[in-house]
């Protein structure tokens, strides 16, 4: 990309993971628990880091590599396949083998493995024709910024939401409330206010901000506005909650991927990355054009979450003996039931591919999956519940199982059926992880939260059902007694 460097130490080209680390080495202003941070050294940060570089590693093994990499037209080095634009279906089935590469390696857990954000950038690519209506600059920036993300292999956040001060006002009546631009140059734009939830921020090289369907019609123009930015931009602060991982193991030392609330203090922004200024309705109709693909990429992460949980849930039942119930075998096949709908669903999904404005190829909507989701999620960390019951609570710790003096306590009493006193532990353990300590419920919040308001999307999803006017018809005609015999 024209006049901008290239992260620090970047060979260019596909990341491995001791260059993504160094990467991020570098100014950005990361606050956690009252202290300024450096991501790539303090402990806190460092298991999530970690399973970073083990992944960006993963896509060069050579039994993966011809599925998360390929040669860049334009450099002709080794490029990720989450930057892929498919223009067939080649290219497509290619796009989603990676996909599942990258959330299988992490079973599920990272709702913000870098291969989302990839995908986010492939629609702001394939939107660029429109917003080149808006300003032919917008749609320049955007194809020089994808080609800048691929073959850097940029690792992103995005900043979405308003921060959550008060629902019951408006930007227009508090200026807090949301993010404007509060200076405009030939040269670029200067931003003031704070975007939430901005999940991998901290590991990120750079931010994307652009609108969520809460908020992307706005009284005053200048709350409308997309752009780029690194995360050590001058004046932008990323504030973190409290790390999960606290030194005693379990999933939140691995894939705690943060979450944070992005502070800008009139940070300037070159033109160069600005992607949409004021524009309403090109922002309305822009939501959904970017997210095409991560969408699909998103539920494909979810689906193997769900037989994260299925796997878990079924190794706990047969551990104390009763996975022949059939109270219990009755749990197990409705959250089997809910692994195959998603798979069917992004089956169906994948099958209504359809070419794009600009001549790629993007799977069907996601809306039916996208509505169920959350009440799946709840539901499947509840049948966890169910059949843990109080054993979720009661487990020892590795520590107690390395202790002599308890060994023969331990596997007199807390042994399972044909299975010992250590793995049955670390089961259950694994399974309150998943459905009951603050790592479970953050995961179930964001299974809830992430594809917007419930309420709102099976709103939209009944609203823009394109089969209703026929359902209608036919509920009419059985009312009033007519048949439809052909």
């Amino acid at each position: 990309m024209a006049g901008t460097a290239l992260p620090p130490g970047s060979p260019g080209g596909a990341w491995r993971g001791s260059d993504y680390v160094a990467s991020i080495k570098d100014e950005r202003e990361v606050w956690c628990d009252g202290r300024r941070v450096d991501v790539t050294g303090d402990p806190g940060f460092q298991p999530m880091l970690s399973t970073l570089a083990g992944l960006y590693d993963a896509q060069h093994r050579p039994d993966r590599a011809d599925e998360m990499l390929h040669r860049s037209d334009t450099s002709g080095n080794l490029v990720s396949l989450s930057y892929l634009a498919p223009a067939d279906r080649d290219g497509l089935s290619r796009k989603w083998a990676n996909s599942h590469r990258w959330v299988e390696a992490s079973y599920g857990q990272l709702s913000r493995v870098p291969d989302f954000m990839s995908n986010v950038v492939v629609g702001l690519y394939d939107f660029r024709f429109q917003l080149a209506e808006v300003d032919p600059e917008f749609g320049r920036n955007a194809e020089d910024y994808y080609h800048y993300c691929r073959e850097n292999d940029l690792a992103l956040t995005h900043g979405l939401g308003d921060p959550q001060i008060d629902r019951s006002s408006t930007p227009a009546e508090r200026p807090e409330l949301g993010l404007r631009v509060v200076r405009r140059g030939a040269d670029g734009i200067v931003v003031r206010g704070a975007k939430q939830i901005a999940t991998l921020a901290p590991y990120a090289h750079e931010v994307l901000v652009y609108l969520s369907p809460a908020n992307y019609l706005r009284e005053d123009p200048s709350y409308v506005c997309w752009f780029a930015a690194p995360l050590a931009t001058p004046g932008l602060r990323v504030l973190c909650r409290r790390p999960y991982a606290d030194g005693s193991g379990g999933l939140a030392a691995h894939y705690d991927e943060q979450d944070a609330m992005l502070v800008f203090d009139d940070v300037f922004i070159p033109m160069n990355r600005v992607f949409l200024l004021d524009d309403s309705q090109t922002a309305v109709r822009g939501f959904g054009e970017l997210n095409k693909w991560s969408l699909y990429t998103g539920q494909l992460r979810y689906y193997h979450r769900l037989r994260t949980l299925l796997g878990v849930a079924s190794l706990m039942a047969q551990a104390i003996g009763v996975h022949t119930f059939r109270q219990v075998t009755d749990l197990l096949g409705e959250l089997t039931s809910y692994v195959e709908i998603v798979r069917l669903g992004l089956a169906a999904i994948d099958a209504e591919s359809r070419p794009t404005a600009s001549g790629l190829l993007a799977p069907g909507p996601t809306a039916a999956l996208d509505a169920v989701a959350g009440r799946f999620s709840t539901r499947a960390s509840e049948i966890i519940r169910q059949i843990g019951a109080s054993g979720l609570i009661t487990q020892p710790s590795e520590a107690d199982l390395a202790t002599p003096e308890l060994r023969a306590v331990l596997d007199t009493y807390m042994c399972g059926r044909e299975t010992s006193a250590d793995e049955k532990s670390r089961i259950f353990r694994l399974a309150a992880d998943l459905a009951v300590d603050r790592f479970g419920m953050r995961q179930e919040l964001y299974e809830t939260w992430n594809r917007g308001d419930p309420a709102r999307v099976r709103s939209m999803l009944y609203a823009r059902y394109p089969d209703l006017q026929r359902c209608e018809t036919q509920a009419r005609d059985l009312a009033e007694g007519r048949k439809d015999n052909s």
